[in-house]
């Protein structure tokens, strides 16, 4: 239900972001979405891609630091406003916390991506709540 995501941290500087995509492109690592949040002194890349456990695996042998969190990712409704309102209610209303989101389109969809400060709990809204969630498998195929 959930899907791996790495968050790499990189110094504010330039070429930082280059050498990790190249490192990834070098060892075939198809990205499916990412999102890039800076600080003062370094950045926050956040990667959803098609080998996570490699991807992490070439990143600490190069001493680039990086984790892997479970996120969840939910389709959207088609072309309807208000749509990543209805999954956040869903979400929050049920004592879940969303500590970060970011959103992309997929196969002609809406897709928001979460991290939730309780994965029981949330994982319960994904099955009670019939939200439209993605696995791994379905955004690497």
């Amino acid at each position: 239900m959930t899907i791996k995501q790495l968050s790499i941290f990189i110094e504010n500087r330039s070429g930082a972001l280059l050498q990790i995509l190249e490192m990834l492109r070098d060892n075939d690592i198809n990205i499916v979405v990412s999102t890039l949040g800076d600080t003062d002194g370094f950045g926050i890349y956040r990667v959803i891609c098609s080998d996570t456990e490699k991807a992490f695996k070439i990143l600490r042998e190069k001493n680039i630091s990086a984790t892997i969190s479970n996120v969840y990712a939910v389709r959207l409704p088609h072309n309807k406003p208000g749509a990543a309102a209805d999954v956040v209610a869903k979400v929050t209303k049920a004592g879940v916390g969303i500590k970060y989101m970011y959103s992309f389109m997929f196969g002609g969809n809406g897709i928001v991506v979460f991290r939730a400060d309780n994965n029981d709990k949330a994982e319960e809204v994904m099955m009670l709540g019939k939200l439209d969630y993605l696995t791994e498998k379905d955004l690497n195929s």
